[in-house]
């Protein structure tokens, strides 16, 4: 399986039919590496992720080891999975369903955050990015920032 590491990400706008452009520095990777094959899904931050196909079957896997206490959480990641593919114009159509849930109705985050992405509604992100500065710096990354 190809290691990824996707780092950050622009600000995007959903177009009238619900796509999202691939970001060329992703899109290259991913044609080459996947095909352009993805697989997008709730996320219980209220987002969603958008996983290169190996990384969401590894992931898949993951979840069915899982013992049946965890169906709800079965339930929310592989009930809302739905396969998509970057199209030759470099977009992803995102459901409208999964849309919704998430709250994107215009501009996107897009955001590489390790092997896989997360499509963020802006303001909901700039909501919850500040709660998190407002919590303050964790100990454990006191000495390893500036800030």
């Amino acid at each position: 399986m190809a290691i990824f590491a996707f780092r950050g990400g622009p600000v995007l706008t959903l177009d009238a039919k619900g796509r999202i452009t691939v970001p060329s520095r992703y899109r290259d990777v991913l044609m080459s590496t996947v095909n352009g094959e993805m697989v997008v899904s709730k996320n219980p931050a209220r987002c969603l992720t958008l996983y290169p196909r190996p990384v969401w079957e590894a992931f898949e896997a993951e979840l069915a080891q899982l013992s049946m206490k965890h169906d709800g959480w079965r339930r929310l990641y592989i009930g809302s999975a739905t396969d998509v593919e970057i199209d030759s114009a470099s977009r992803v159509l995102v459901p409208q369903e999964l849309r919704e849930w998430a709250g994107l109705e215009r501009d996107v985050v897009f955001m590489g955050v390790g092997d896989k992405f997360e499509l963020w509604d802006k303001a909901r992100y700039e909501a919850g990015e500040s709660l998190v500065i407002a919590g303050g710096l964790p100990d454990e990354l006191q000495n390893k920032v500036a800030g």
